[in-house]
């Protein structure tokens, strides 16, 4: 059973994503992406020090924070929500880490040698700007490692099923890999990650249920049902999770 100290809302959240995932995969992040997962991805975006990294949609900054950390790259992560980027500059710490408040796009000025959007593909209804904007952002051979929600676009009645559906715009991966293409950012690795991240909605599941008298009734009753929608999705293959690196054309 997941322990869950006599703390906050915030911190007992907190203490249910940690207790959801294996020992060393949970590192702050808000989603079903491992630690483990975050380090092949920069592993596969070449990411090591000195490495211009822009990460979109950072959130409080947990996978930022553990890829600085991991690689010595030199990090901007930007984020709409200033709670959110004010929790990051404290997790950073130390950590050679700049958090901007920004919508995207459009994106900071500057050119990157990696461009990071994890777990936040699927807020974007129309992709193409978002991409065309990455791709301004990177110079020939600079790279985007992102995550995917792969699917057919919702239907009325799942979207009016899903907590914050207006923010939940799968696209089915012809078309992303079609509109990368156009963009000019060709994809050279990916890898399908849907089990895993079934796994670990499951885990989040669980840890969420388990917390929710500390989390509270509002905040717990969001994320249960959301979660029950996801492992569903994920179980019986409404949408498929993927990693991608796609590179820019010279």
């Amino acid at each position: 059973m997941t322990r869950v100290d006599a703390v906050g809302p915030r911190a007992a959240l907190e203490q249910a994503r940690a207790a959801a995932f294996p020992p060393g995969e949970f590192v702050g992040q808000e989603s079903f992406i491992t630690a483990g997962e975050i380090r092949e991805l920069a592993e596969r975006a070449a990411i090591g020090p000195g490495t211009r990294v822009l990460d979109l949609c950072c959130g409080i900054g947990g996978p930022g924070c553990f890829i600085t950390r991991s690689t010595d790259c030199t990090y901007l992560g930007v984020d709409d929500n200033p709670s959110a980027v004010r929790t990051a500059r404290e997790r950073a710490g130390g950590l050679p880490c700049e958090f901007r408040v920004q919508r995207v796009p459009p994106l900071p000025r500057g050119s990157f040698d990696v461009v990071l959007l994890l777990e936040t593909m699927l807020a974007f209804p129309d992709k193409r700007p978002l991409l065309d904007a990455v791709a301004g952002a990177l110079p020939p051979r600079g790279r985007f490692a992102l995550t995917l929600e792969a699917g057919s676009p919702l239907t009325d009645a799942e979207r009016a099923a899903m907590p914050g559906g207006e923010t939940v715009w799968p696209v089915p991966l012809e078309t992303m890999l079609a509109e990368l293409r156009r963009a000019g950012l060709a994809v050279g690795w990916w890898r399908d990650v849907t089990e895993g991240h079934r796994t670990a909605a499951e885990g989040l599941l669980r840890a969420y249920r388990e917390a929710a008298s500390a989390i509270g009734p509002e905040a717990s009753g969001h994320l249960l049902h959301t979660h029950r929608i996801w492992v569903d999705w994920l179980a019986g293959g409404r949408v498929r999770k993927l990693l991608l690196v796609a590179e820019r054309s010279s």
